[in-house]
């Protein structure tokens, strides 16, 4: 794999140490710049606020501008929200800081995916697009306990000031390591709505929303199922979490060789697992042991959807598949949001710790219906095509061997 990899994997592991830490610094916030752990919890929102308008806005803002320069932009704007975080005077402006930070993110992973994309060869794609994200979830794994562990024993602000000079750092990873990738001449604005527009593009997007709200809707209340479902103290909080971390790199790891092989099976495949493992989790976190496996099946199951995803929108926006790729993150920040509302309100309902699980199996089930219905729906629209073009037209005939169904 090519060394450029390394300097977008770094990137990423900064995104995803800034994305998750501030769960576990909520209460030292509240108390530092006096306020409450609810109110504080505005910053976590705040950050996938500004994912989800930042992916499509800033892409679309950059489409002419050469990808190299983008992503070194993005990073720039990424390490200044971080040291606005680490400076900020007040509640209102610690928010802007987050909002500023999470503006970047979205975009850079599209971009990303794509750079990473065109770096190998037809056929390892999905593992190059896999081998970056590894970054985020190296950071669930190392990058959030222990920026934790620094916030709680030297100050939240400590925290993102690391996280400002990991994006320093990532700056000049990506400047030394990443090598040239000129737009498409023909690549615009148009071009890149119009390839969002795409009916297949829509669907993986709505595929993304639905399925990974599953994930999230347990995820976002892991700590308290671990000290109220699990039974463990709370000093176990960070060991869960790490298991998280690690079957999210082991899904990742998995995901990308899966995904080059067979996309659409991979997919299913997947979708089908987490539902399972969302099913079988209220009643296997009875037991201690059983509770640890099932978080890292759960982080494993739940993150191999990723590539897929990922890989299916830019493969179906074709030549323009930028803004698509950069939605996608849109896309799973909406489920974040989603997930964690709607298994919240499980719980607020008196339904049990553990019903956010449930709810995210009827999450993830709709997601692979969506996902089943855009792969009939494609190979019924590849029958067309052959028809219409006969026989003698070779390039109507081929398909992609990793998109097979």
């Amino acid at each position: 794999m090519p060394l450029a990899l390394l300097a977008l994997a770094i990137s990423a592991f900064g995104i995803g140490t800034t994305e998750f830490v501030m769960m576990g610094l909520l209460p030292e916030v509240a108390d530092d710049l006096g306020t409450s752990v609810p109110t504080a919890g505005y910053l976590v929102s705040a950050y996938a606020l500004g994912v989800v308008l930042g992916a499509p806005l800033l892409t679309a803002v950059g489409s002419r501008v050469p990808r190299k320069r983008m992503l070194l932009l993005l990073m720039a704007l990424f390490t200044l929200g971080n040291l606005a975080s680490a400076f900020a005077p007040g509640f209102g402006w610690l928010v802007a800081g987050r909002f500023l930070a999470g503006l970047p993110h979205g975009a850079f992973f599209g971009v990303g995916a794509v750079v990473a994309a065109r770096l190998v060869g037809e056929g390892r794609q999905a593992r190059a697009v896999a081998t970056m994200f590894l970054g985020l979830t190296v950071a669930n794994i190392v990058g959030v306990p222990t920026a934790t562990l620094l916030g709680q024993h030297l100050g939240w602000r400590a925290t993102f000031l690391v996280v400002g000079v990991i994006g320093l750092c990532s700056m000049v990873a990506l400047a030394r390591l990443v090598p040239h990738v000129p737009v498409d001449a023909q690549q615009g604005l148009g071009r890149e709505l119009r390839a969002l527009g795409d009916r297949q593009v829509l669907l993986g997007l709505l595929t993304a929303v639905l399925g990974f709200a599953g994930v999230f809707a347990v995820y976002s209340y892991l700590s308290a199922m671990t000290t109220e479902a699990m039974g463990f103290g709370e000093s176990s909080v960070t060991l869960v979490l790490a298991l998280f971390g690690i079957g999210m790199t082991l899904g990742a790891l998995a995901a990308g060789p899966l995904t080059d092989r067979a996309l659409r099976p991979t997919l299913y495949g997947s979708l089908t697992a987490l539902a399972v493992v969302l099913v079988v989790f209220p009643f296997a976190v009875q037991v201690e042991w059983a509770a640890l496996v099932m978080v890292v099946l759960l982080g494993g199951v739940g993150f191999m959807t990723t590539t897929p995803l990922q890989m299916l929108v830019m493969k179906k926006a074709k030549d323009a598949p930028t803004l698509a790729s950069a939605s996608n993150h849109s896309a799973f920040n909406l489920a974040n949001a989603g997930g964690a509302w709607l298994g919240g309100a499980a719980i607020a309902a008196g339904w049990g710790w553990t019903s956010p699980a449930l709810v995210g199996a009827v999450l993830t089930v709709a997601g692979l219906a969506v996902a089943v219905t855009a792969g009939v729906l494609d190979r019924g629209g590849r029958g067309e095509s052959r028809v219409v073009a006969g026989a003698g037209t070779r390039g109507a005939r081929e398909e992609s061997h990793a998109d097979a169904a």
